[in-house]
């Protein structure tokens, strides 16, 4: 998609449609939108009075101008009353918008600019959400869809109208970061919707090295070879079940900048889970292609990061495998020899996870990071926690956690500090090795942070745990029923605000 900022009067555009927002306050919020509503003989007025659109969140109005104005369509979106105006309903509100745009078939569009005088909201802000919401809305899952009427084209063009010249560099700004930030989730999206046979692991490196040289990321993809080198044995473990070599993907961002902080994101890359010999009910297999979530995530993420050009040194580390039951699979009761040297005795399978990026966290620490982040579909007790409105994180050091936080304010992508006590640990104590893999019925996702704690050593670590915000059944403004993509804007933020520990 081509998007621009210009200088100009959206009323005297010539494009297939312009699209404006509006207030319960109308029609005095937008000296535009009157202007626009003098050249209709007060259309926009009369929806006002007659009650079809009263500018509420949510609502969309479609008007046609008749030659009354270049364009052929006009589009109002509700943003609801303005001192209650924040960053994600202008998200939202957009993504109503973007939704009407895309059920309208058009190509091409010419958008108001945000106002400049929302309540405590930046300019740069606000177009930045306003850009989000269109262009996460635009997002397609159709792939393989063969209908010939199918139309896949979407919204190709997207131009942005500031009749104030002194305000089209800040615009500029955020609409970059949210152009950015978008495509990271949709990138996001588009993997984790992928099926199991359409993105096997190496199919998954394969895609990783593609993005990495697209945007000047280093890129290094470790056999299964390399990986017995490597003493990754809780990974390797997991992986004897399948058929499909597994895959060590370990991406690095070099900034410009000298003297910057070094972290390192961890992402959990299983393709398709079973469940392993403790096999899955088959409903609730249905999702698990998009196990590999968080894998993606961090993809996007380091590539987002080198688009930004964030002043940050960054690793990213994706074990690939799936997690399937055969003959040569993990079983239960078996000892693992993991790559910190810790001993993990498995009692369930379906706890695999936790052990593929037991082996990825501990070989993280290698590269001497200021942090370590992980992002994984991790536990189903997430959900049970905190249902499908926010991602569980836990950490070992006071900070990162309020700034996860604080990311997840801005983008939407909300959070919940969940407890980190060291009684978890007693859950996991084992007669045969160091630990066990599973500790119970209750307390899941604890139990399986505490876990992951014992491979980061000292390292300072942020533990996301996105299993009960990955997907959506529906569709809702910028949202689309299927993988949400959670955590790459949410991450982009997290690095866009880091300092110093």
């Amino acid at each position: 998609m081509q998007i621009k900022v210009k200088t100009g009067r959206i009323d005297l555009t010539e494009d297939e449609a312009i699209l404006l927002s509006c207030s319960p306050d109308n029609p005095k919020f937008s000296v535009m939108l009157k202007a626009i509503d003098d050249k209709l003989s007060g259309a926009i007025r009369h929806l006002f009075e007659t009650k079809d659109f009263t500018g509420n969140l949510g609502q969309i109005a479609v008007l046609y101008p008749l030659g009354k104005l270049k364009s052929k369509r006009i589009i109002l979106t509700g943003l609801g009353k303005r001192n209650e105006i924040t960053l994600e309903k202008i998200r939202r509100a957009y993504g109503f918008a973007g939704r009407k745009v895309k059920e309208l078939k058009i190509n091409s569009i010419s958008v108001q600019a945000v106002e400049p005088n929302l309540p405590v909201i930046q300019l740069n802000e606000a177009s930045q959400a306003m850009v989000e919401g269109m262009l996460l809305a635009n997002y397609k899952l159709d792939r393989y869809k063969t209908d010939e009427g199918n139309d896949r084209t979407g919204l190709q063009n997207l131009t942005i109208l500031e009749q104030d010249h002194r305000k089209i560099a800040e615009i500029e700004k955020g609409v970059r970061e949210g152009e950015i930030s978008s495509w990271a989730t949709n990138f996001t999206r588009d993997l984790a919707n992928q099926p199991s046979n359409r993105l096997t692991p190496s199919d998954f490196a394969r895609i990783a090295a593609k993005i990495a040289h697209e945007n000047n990321l280093r890129c290094k993809v470790y056999s299964k070879a390399q990986i017995q080198k490597l003493k990754m044995n809780a990974f390797l473990a997991v992986a004897s079940g399948s058929a499909q070599p597994p895959q060590l993907t370990v991406l690095e961002y070099l900034p410009p900048q000298t003297k910057v902080n070094t972290l390192a994101l961890v992402g959990k890359g299983i393709t398709f889970d079973a469940g392993g010999l403790s096999l899955k009910p088959s409903e609730d297999m249905t999702e698990m292609k998009a196990d590999m979530m968080g894998g993606a995530v961090v993809i996007s993420t380091l590539a987002g990061c080198a688009k930004m050009k964030l002043p940050l040194h960054l690793f990213g580390i994706i074990p690939a495998t799936e997690n399937l039951p055969s003959g040569s699979a993990l079983k239960v009761g078996d000892i693992i020899t993991s790559h910190s040297g810790k001993t993990i005795e498995v009692l369930n399978t379906d706890a695999e996870g936790r052990l593929i990026l037991a082996d990825a966290l501990s070989y993280a620490r290698s590269f001497k990071p200021d942090a370590i982040i992980d992002v994984a579909t991790l536990t189903s007790g997430i959900k049970y926690a905190l249902g499908n409105v926010c991602a569980g994180i836990f950490s070992n050091i006071d900070g990162l956690a309020t700034r996860a936080i604080k990311a997840g304010e801005k983008t939407n992508e909300r959070v919940w500090e969940m407890p980190l006590g060291d009684e978890y640990m007693e859950f996991l104590k084992s007669d045969l090795a160091d630990m066990k893999n599973v500790g119970g019925k209750w307390g899941g996702a604890c139990i399986a942070a505490i876990f992951l704690k014992n491979f980061v050593g000292d390292f300072p670590w942020l533990h996301v745990d996105i299993a009960g915000v990955d997907f959506k059944d529906k569709d809702d403004s910028y949202w689309s029923k299927g993988a949400t993509g959670f955590g790459a804007r949410l991450l982009l933020q997290f690095l866009k605000d880091w300092k110093k520990i």
